[in-house]
């Protein structure tokens, strides 16, 4: 229809109209002298830009207004050409690729900086103190063809006595390892600046044997070694950073190695007592050679292994040492010996940039930064859906939370979280299903600066962040802090099926979870159900009966204990052993990286079980832990030698007495903040407190009037402390045989409370066969017209006491208010006490009657003495509830003849 139109709105033929603008601008302000021809073709076309479409949308028309008339039908023309136009299209909008008008917005950029699909990775961020080598560590995944068995012990294992280097020699040492005492407080990318040091000693020459160690890299950790034989060495770990203890994982290398020679090495600072070293395992090892020329990787090795005490005590915390004998493969080798298999922040970012690059994956897996650790570096969080067709089915989706490595030594979870990644990722059927019906949120690293720096517990604020889930130090934790925030807001949109946190154990073998045992009777043995079913899909793996449900005090900041309180019921603590199996095929075998990743795909499994819309399976659980705690609780009884129906109560026993307290780690205790952070917390706590007893202001006349009128009571009242008058009436109190104390004192407890309260000192009692006569206090304030007088009398069972009389004069009082308290013990008579107080202006008389009111006299509780409320209750005595009328006190009055009432002018 418009030929010339069309022509024009090719894109080699428009120009940027900002280019437009900045060129006649300059030109207009003599700043641009360019000729024609230097200009970029894109702002070389002016004349063609203005017969646009996106110029008539400005305003000027031009000589195209005759073409369109109507307005509305200039819109209808123009929208259209709009949307087609590549100058028109906003960066935030998204277009299908039929160029359809339907546009959609674009998902928001990160916060933090995010490594591109085409660029390199992120370097990771070490503290200043730390020196790390240049060189990329890079291991190939490797399955064993035959199982690996546990070390059969001997008995005839040899227990090296521990030398040190007063007679050894130091052949590799860490200087740069932070000193007791000192924090964290930056990091940079290559960690410690300057020229790195070679700490291995020099070679002497090729017949030199000396074994050359290093652990400056992602994960390593060995702080020292000795020599003390020719082919002998001693190791010590390097500590946490920032800590002086959590001596557990080792990583580290061995280069200019001999083969057919057995060599020693004994590590000499473990802190366990207990170790799965002691009943089998075996240390990893991995040759360079073997890798690159039989494609070979990380292999269980080891003989004489040995778990034992150390013998040197340097008065401190016990140690313990592992020992264990080894031939190298090859001659002049580079091999590596760690804890367990290593997966580190690199290879975490390897793996995720494959999923970004996937163009499948990535369409129902979206990476991002869910926050920046202490050191700066980027925790990722992954959001695994499918796209939802409707808002409301998108709505309907519950979620599944899962996280790994908060404790960086545990390396088992990351090789979980993989196999869980990698099916969940996957094209199967069971997959696409728990796409479609769940939210997966995932974080894989949740403490990256422990994991770089080859920590095995502890970030780099010193502490276990699996203590600290309820921290609100938001700066010093911030991946918990973040991690906890994510999933409260997830509660408020969605309900949170399953929450997992993959950890490792280095006491027990199998895989095991930790629960929290349900106080609710509905969910009654539900929390169990989930952890049953994964035993039944992996039972050469996940043992059932390793498995714990009570929860301790101490692990009230971990983040399964958290979750479960925020309202989360299937909340689990996933704990896979360093070790390997005791179950069904695999029994006695250590566990391989493969075990690891298919109990991440039994996960998703178990979840497609525990959520079948068909029951049958969740109901037939249910009803086998009822019977399997039935057994349990009869095997308990049976232990103290007692008998129990258990037909009957049985479900009532509470869960937490029938399990034991899981055994964790000794390390579990958490050991507060670092003292830098201790004045931060005590502020934030302090604000929180303040705020929320904060006082309400008043806001009313009649509430100023009564706060104004207690201040002037309390003012009279301390005067009257200071009268000559109280030195009279003291002497007559001298004269009376009594347990009171200063009545005065509580009087001025009454008027500040306003609620009168009855202590021990307004109290008189007496013992079995004594006798008290009643004490009269009498208090004659300044400007007084009238008195208020409290009559106190009880007896106790088989004597006579006679009341004690209290007589207080308070300013302006027109009349009176009677509070009749009586009590009556268990075989006991008691004479009520009669209280009578004179208010200002009141015209009624209050009548109050309390029985079955009793107390002591002494702090303590005695069954045959009570007079009184006891101290620490408030009697309930309001001013204007239960008006009695003047024939009511007259009745009072008949009724106790021994009350007398004193009036003072």
């Amino acid at each position: 229809m418009f030929p010339a139109l069309e022509t024009e709105l090719k894109p080699e033929t428009l120009s940027d109209p900002y280019e437009d603008f900045m060129h006649h601008h300059l030109q207009y302000y003599g700043y641009f002298k360019a000729q024609k021809g230097n200009l970029s073709s894109s702002a070389t076309h002016q004349c063609v830009w203005k017969t646009s479409p996106r110029y008539t949308l400005n305003g000027s028309y031009g000589e195209r207004d005759n073409l369109i008339s109507d307005t509305l039908e200039k819109e209808s023309f123009l929208y259209p050409l709009m949307l087609s136009s590549p100058l028109l299209r906003s960066r935030q909008l998204l277009y299908d690729e039929l160029d359809e008008v339907n546009p959609r917005l674009r998902e928001p950029r990160e916060l933090f900086s995010f490594f591109s699909s085409r660029g390199p990775l992120q370097s990771p961020k070490w503290p200043i103190e730390c020196e790390v080598i240049k060189e990329n560590i890079h291991h190939i995944e490797w399955v064993p063809p035959e199982p690996e068995y546990f070390y059969q012990p001997t008995g005839d294992e040899k227990v090296p006595e521990i030398v040190g280097e007063e007679q050894g020699t130091v052949v590799y040492q860490l200087d740069s390892v932070p000193t007791e005492g000192a924090y964290f407080t930056s990091s940079r990318i290559g960690g410690k600046r300057g020229i790195i040091k070679e700490l291995a000693v020099t070679l002497q020459g090729p017949e030199d044997n000396t074994l050359l160690f290093e652990s400056r890299f992602e994960s390593g950790n060995l702080q020292k070694a000795v020599r003390v034989g020719v082919y002998e060495y001693e190791l010590t770990l390097r500590t946490d950073l920032y800590t002086d203890k959590h001596t557990q994982w080792f990583y580290f290398r061995v280069q200019n190695t001999r083969k057919e020679v057995t060599y020693r090495f004994t590590i000499v600072n473990l802190l366990k007592p207990k170790s799965l070293y002691a009943v089998g395992m075996k240390p990893l090892m991995y040759s360079q050679l073997d890798a690159t020329t039989y494609n070979i990787g990380w292999r269980r090795e080891g003989h004489e292994i040995k778990y034992y005490k150390n013998n040197m005590d340097d008065g401190q915390q016990p140690l313990y040492c592992l020992t264990w004998t080894i031939q190298f493969p090859h001659d002049q080798d580079t091999c590596f010996f760690a804890h367990f298999y290593p997966y580190t922040y690199t290879d975490l970012q390897c793996y995720l940039l494959s999923i970004a690059n996937n163009p499948i994956q990535s369409q129902f897996c979206k990476l991002r930064a869910l926050c920046r650790s202490l050191a700066g570096n980027t925790v990722y969080l992954l959001t695994v859906t499918n796209p939802s067709r409707t808002p409301q089915e998108a709505a309907a989706k519950k979620a599944v939370v899962l996280s790994a490595r908060v404790h960086p030594g545990e390396s088992n979870g990351s090789w979980i979280m993989r196999g869980f990644l990698d099916f969940i990722l996957s094209n199967s059927p069971d997959a696409q299903l728990l796409r479609d019906i769940f939210v997966f949120k995932v974080i894989p690293m949740l403490n990256p600066d422990g994991v770089i720096v080859g920590n095995y517990r502890c970030s780099l604020a010193g502490r276990d962040l699996n203590r600290h889930y309820k921290t609100v130090l938001k700066d010093s934790f911030p991946c918990i802090w973040y991690t906890k925030n994510m999933i409260k807001r997830l509660l408020e949109e969605r309900e949170v099926l399953l929450y997992c946190d993959f950890h490792g154990h280095s006491r027990k073998n199998n895989v095991f979870l930790y629960g929290c045992n349900s106080n609710s009777r509905k969910h009654w043995l539900h929390e169990r159900v989930f952890p049953l079913m994964l035993s039944k899909n992996a039972p050469d793996k996940f043992s059932f009966d390793s498995c714990n449900f009570k929860v301790q005090k101490c692990k009230e900041g971990t983040g399964r204990v958290v979750m479960w309180r925020m309202g989360v019921i299937n909340s689990y603590t996933i704990e896979s052993t360093f070790g390997g199996s005791t179950l069904g095929s695999k029994r006695d075998t250590h566990f391989t990286i493969e075990d690891l990743k298919s109990l991440g795909y039994h996960v998703c499994d178990t979840i497609l079980d525990f959520c079948d819309p068909d029951q049958t399976k969740y109901t037939q659980c249910l009803q086998e832990l009822k019977e399997l705690l039935q057994q349990e609780i009869h095997k308990k009884f049976s232990n103290f030698g007692q008998d129990m129906d258990l037909e009957a109560s049985w479900s009532d026993i509470p869960l937490s007495d029938i399990e034991s307290s899981t055994s964790g780690s000794d390390s579990s205790l958490s050991d507060g903040l670092p003292a830098h952070l201790l004045n931060i917390a005590n502020e934030l706590n302090q604000k929180m407190l303040l705020k929320k007893t904060k006082k309400k202001r008043l806001q009313t006349r009649k509430q100023r009037n009564e706060q104004y009128q207690k201040n002037y009571l309390m003012r009279e009242l301390k005067l009257a402390e200071d009268t000559p008058g109280r030195a009279r009436f003291a002497s007559t109190l001298q004269k009376q045989p009594t347990l009171l104390k200063a009545p005065e004192k509580s009087s001025s407890s009454v008027m500040r409370n306003e609620k009168p309260r009855l202590n021990e000192t307004q109290l008189s009692g007496r013992e079995k066969g004594t006798s008290l006569d009643p004490p009269l206090t009498s208090l004659v304030l300044p400007k007084n017209k009238e008195t208020i007088q409290t009559q106190l009398s009880g007896r106790d069972k088989g004597t006579s006491l006679e009341p004690p009389l209290t007589s207080l004069v308070l300013p302006k009082n027109k009349e009176t208010i009677q509070t009749q308290l009586s009590g009556r013990d268990k075989g006991t008579s008691l004479e009520p006490p009669l209280i009578s107080l004179v208010l200002p202006k009141n015209k009624e008389t209050i009548q109050s009657k309390k029985p079955g009111f009793t107390a002591s006299c002494s702090p303590k509780r005695s069954t045959n003495s009570g007079l009184g409320p006891a101290p620490d209750v408030k009697a309930n005595w309001p001013r204007t509830r239960y008006p009695a009328t003047r024939k009511d006190r007259s009745a009072v009055a008949a009724v106790y003849p021994s009350l007398h009432i004193y009036t003072y002018p």
